[in-house]
């Protein structure tokens, strides 16, 4: 009775793990790819690109002329005196480089832009690696724990059949039951760990509404790096994206500042135009018909010039920025050397796994099932030794995930990419 329910459960359990979903395999370098050409997020943000480059053509319009026309009349009619009409034309004529000033200010807003697009993708690829590395590691994390149960449920299996053939008692039977149900549970949520994992590349790739789940092909390999610590941190101040947005920003500081003097001196107003007066035949005072012309400059009086608020911000947009840029120099400095000595730690935890660990827990459980079956030792020392080789599995393929972590954090500090 006892055997075949403890059967039953195990057949309805594995009905409802559900391992077979629709997938597609995608090695590392062809995601990257996919997320480069289809994350939404980094397509919204090649936009402040092209708005910048917008930019740099509205800064070349020059002021728009005013065409005038009036018309007036004397009481042609009645008195006979003139009635004509005025035509002009007025523009504004800007001095002191203001055009040079407002193009060079775009251009270097365009410069700033694009090493922030730069600087976007450069994050986002180190986080789409991390995702991909950690649906691999939820899998493993899947796997390793499905195979525990497995395990514990052949046993509880087993003791079933010893039950009722009377070699244990009942409550030893149900026991080891109890483990292989409680470890059930454990990996209904690792499936579903994993599985938003994987959902988490499908976003990253823009396939919300994909019908399949993108599935990682590969393992952690070709993890091992020689870096040289000085020579990353000073690659990485020179040409990581955040430093050279951070020195494009003192340039757009000092084109502001630059803007900004040339915007409080004086433009020129010129103004020219043409009148038409028709005859007067008032006998008072006849005119001939005529036609007049005017010219004229006109100056405008920089009274704002006394408030020089807008001098003065961007006078500390430009200490501003030195310092933003000084501040940027000190965190690259810092990131890189962290993410240098947690990766060279990551990397002797790994060894330490592969020395020996593993193959010793693999050892210990074996031998433990093995004098369990032949009646010599207690189901207590049997769970133990499973919980034990559980643990380390779960703990190295965490700790691969560490170190692929380690080398993506410490390659996005350094301002480099070989990760394939």
């Amino acid at each position: 009775m006892l055997a075949g329910l403890l059967l039953f459960i195990h057949s309805a359990a594995l009905a409802q793990l559900d391992s077979s979903f629709p997938r597609t395999p995608l090695s590392l370098p062809q995601y990257l790819h996919q997320v480069s050409t289809q994350h939404l997020g980094y397509a919204a943000q090649q936009y402040n690109v092209s708005i910048a480059a917008a930019g740099i053509e509205s800064a070349k319009v020059f002021p728009d002329p005013q065409l005038s026309l009036d018309a007036f009349d004397n009481q042609h009619r009645k008195l006979q005196l003139s009635n004509g009409f005025n035509a002009g034309l007025s523009t504004t004529i800007e001095l002191w480089g203001k055009r040079k000033a407002r193009i060079g200010l775009a251009r270097s807003s365009l410069e700033q832009s694009q090493a922030l697009l730069l600087d976007y993708f450069r994050n986002l690829r180190a986080d789409a690696a991390l995702a991909w590395f950690n649906a691999m590691q939820q899998q493993h994390a899947y796997e390793v724990t499905l195979q525990s149960w497995q395990l514990m449920r052949q046993l509880a299996d087993a003791d079933a059949i010893r039950f009722h053939k009377g070699v244990i008692t009942e409550t030893d039977a149900r026991q080891s039951g109890l483990e292989a149900d409680n470890l059930l549970n454990v990996v209904y949520q690792q499936e579903a760990d994993w599985k938003a994992a994987l959902l988490q590349l499908n976003m990253n790739t823009g396939k919300a509404h994909a019908d399949s789940l993108l599935w990682p092909s590969g393992n952690f390999e070709h993890l091992d790096r020689v870096f040289i610590l000085q020579d990353l941190v000073t690659n990485a101040q020179n040409t990581r994206a955040d430093a050279v947005a951070a020195n494009a920003g003192k340039a757009v500081a000092a084109k502001t500042l630059t803007l900004t003097k040339a915007n409080r001196k004086i433009d020129l107003g010129v103004t020219a135009g043409v009148g038409y007066n028709a005859e007067a035949t008032s006998e008072i005072a006849p005119t001939p018909r005529y036609i007049g012309t005017n010219a004229g400059i006109s100056l405008p009086l920089k009274f704002s010039n006394h408030y020089k608020g807008d001098l003065h911000a961007a006078q500390f947009g430009v200490k501003q920025a030195a310092i933003t840029y000084e501040e940027v120099l000190l965190q690259i400095d810092t990131d890189v050397k962290q993410a240098w000595t947690n990766y060279r730690a990551a990397g002797l935890q790994v060894k330490q796994f592969e020395s020996g660990l593993l193959s010793d827990a693999k050892k210990v459980l074996d031998g433990k099932i093995y004098s369990y079956k032949r009646g010599e030792t207690s189901l207590l020392e049997v769970l133990n030794a499973q919980r034990t080789w559980n643990e380390v599995q779960q703990n190295y393929y965490q700790t691969l995930y560490n170190y692929a972590a380690a080398l993506i954090t410490l390659e996005r500090a350094a301002g480099v990419w070989d990760i394939e």
